[in-house]
């Protein structure tokens, strides 16, 4: 689909009243969009990877509380750190998207493709915990607030994240996966000073950032810096809606956002879109002022996963 016309579907759906806007949106994503052929192992891997740049710090999963920001549709990511010894995932949205049959449709594909989970965890995976699940989950009585439960994850919506009311030093990890780029500066800057709160003096952040206009990904005939020849006004006009407004931050925005926040960076894993490279190289490619005191290689990252810790 042109992304102009998504983007006027996108427009005309978040002008409805919520209840009904949200309903709708759901609807179209799961008759034509990203949920029409819903799989769960995306997700998985977003929480398979969170482990391992864990791993990676010389840290652990096991026995660990994590706050997520951003649920998204299903809690798929906090499952899979729970099967892989979380003792704790505290998952929190804005606004309550979850989908309880979106849930129950992935609890049931992990449990029909045991051999591939032990496959895909790997080493990381507790075995016991994937049979527990599988047991629990094929109970007559088994439901989502019930598997939830049972899997040690807790959802909160509409949570405010910079006001969750949890208590202080109680998190470990603080972690969110494509969300960051969906949240005004000034508000990011509120929920990491509430991360600060609520994790442990030693707690870690892993904000996994995807910098592409959105767009590009069902769109292919834009690139992933399409939006960057717009002014705010402008593109506030095509995608300032709830379903896909994107703050446009470049990886050097955020890494100063982290830094003003009392960070300090543990480790960083930016990718180079290759086309969006050649693109800027070329000087075809016309950048709203707005980016055109930065460097080629920062608008050319395409996404990162940012690991930070607290300034002592």
């Amino acid at each position: 689909m042109n992304w102009k016309t998504k983007a006027l579907i996108q427009n005309a759906i978040s002008l409805l009243p919520s209840e009904l806007s949200y309903e709708i949106y759901y609807r179209l994503q799961r008759n034509f969009g990203t949920l029409k052929n819903f799989n769960p192992e995306g997700r998985l891997c977003s929480g398979i990877n969170t482990a391992k740049f864990i791993n990676g710090l010389g840290r652990q999963v096991n026995n660990k509380v994590f706050f997520e920001l951003g649920t998204g549709r299903a809690p798929v990511a906090p499952l899979a750190l729970w099967l892989m010894g979380a003792e704790k995932v505290i998952t929190a949205d804005l606004n309550p998207y979850v989908k309880p049959g979106l849930f129950l449709e992935s609890v049931k594909y992990i449990s029909s493709n045991k051999n591939k989970m032990s496959i895909l965890f790997g080493d990381m995976l507790v075995i016991d915990r994937l049979n527990d699940l599988i047991n629990f989950s094929s109970g007559k009585n088994c439901s989502f607030n019930k598997l939830m439960n049972f899997c040690s994850i807790d959802y909160l919506a509409p949570c405010d994240a910079s006001s969750t009311q949890l208590n202080p030093g109680s998190i470990d990890y603080f972690i969110s996966c494509a969300v960051l780029e969906h949240i005004e500066s000034e508000t990011i800057l509120r929920i990491l000073a509430e991360g600060n709160r609520i994790t442990k003096s030693d707690g870690i952040f892993i904000n996994y950032i995807d910098y592409r206009d959105h767009f590009s990904t069902k769109d292919k005939n834009i690139t992933a810096i399409n939006f960057l020849q717009y002014s705010d006004e402008k593109w506030n006009k095509y995608a300032g809606n709830k379903y896909m407004y994107m703050n446009r931050l470049r990886h050097d925005d955020y890494l100063r956002i982290f830094e003003l926040s009392g960070h300090h960076i543990l480790k960083q894993t930016p990718t180079t879109d290759t086309r969006s490279l050649e693109l800027l190289k070329s000087g075809d490619f016309v950048l709203d002022p707005k980016f055109r005191s930065k460097t080629i290689e920062i608008l050319a990252i395409k996404d990162a996963v940012i690991g930070t810790g607290k300034k002592v």
